[in-house]
């Protein structure tokens, strides 16, 4: 599986502002030892602190991971997706789709998670999401409701709402969309 270097992404847009990584985590709400984390690609941060850097270097998400000219099409294999699935500190896998296509409105994620390793967490962020469960079984909480999705289901949800999403069983994988 090959590693995302989103964080030397990340550190370049800040050093093009001219903006210290204190600044940064202090408008982020976390410390500055997380964000030179980040930036040296050693900590692979979740979707909803991705949003907080995106917030506070004034752009998006698809920006901070995205590289490359601008293209005016995308493809990616399964086989393609299997090899660049990177680790998160949640316990689950991802595949940002892509990332070289700029100015997205959207953002479309592959997660993989599997029962027993992905941590309690509970996420919040702008936007709304749509979650497709290619397979297994998953349980999504959006605020007070949960939700228990199979193979071929589907659920739209605004993600200012705390939300998580959890195995149940083996191993599930998901398309999960960030508008």
């Amino acid at each position: 599986m090959k590693e995302l270097h989103l964080g030397s992404h990340i550190r370049k847009l800040r050093l093009e502002q001219h903006r210290t990584q204190q600044e940064i985590a202090d408008a982020c709400g976390f410390t500055k030892s997380l964000l030179s984390k980040i930036e040296r690609n050693r900590v692979m941060p979740p979707i909803a602190t991705l949003v907080k850097i995106a917030n506070a270097l004034g752009t998006r998400v698809s920006v901070l991971i995205e590289s490359g000219r601008k293209v005016a099409s995308v493809k990616a294999t399964g086989a393609d997706v299997v090899e660049q699935l990177t680790s998160t500190e949640q316990g689950y896998w991802i595949h940002p789709y892509a990332t070289r296509f700029r100015s997205k409105r959207m953002q479309p994620f592959m997660f993989v998670v599997r029962k027993g390793e992905v941590k309690e967490h509970h996420l919040s962020h702008q936007g709304e999401e749509f979650i497709y469960v290619l397979n297994g079984r998953v349980r999504v909480q959006v605020g007070p409701d949960e939700h228990t999705l199979a193979e071929g289901d589907a659920l739209y949800f605004d993600a200012g709402h705390t939300h998580q999403v959890i195995p149940v069983s083996d191993e599930a994988r998901y398309l999960d969309i960030f508008a």
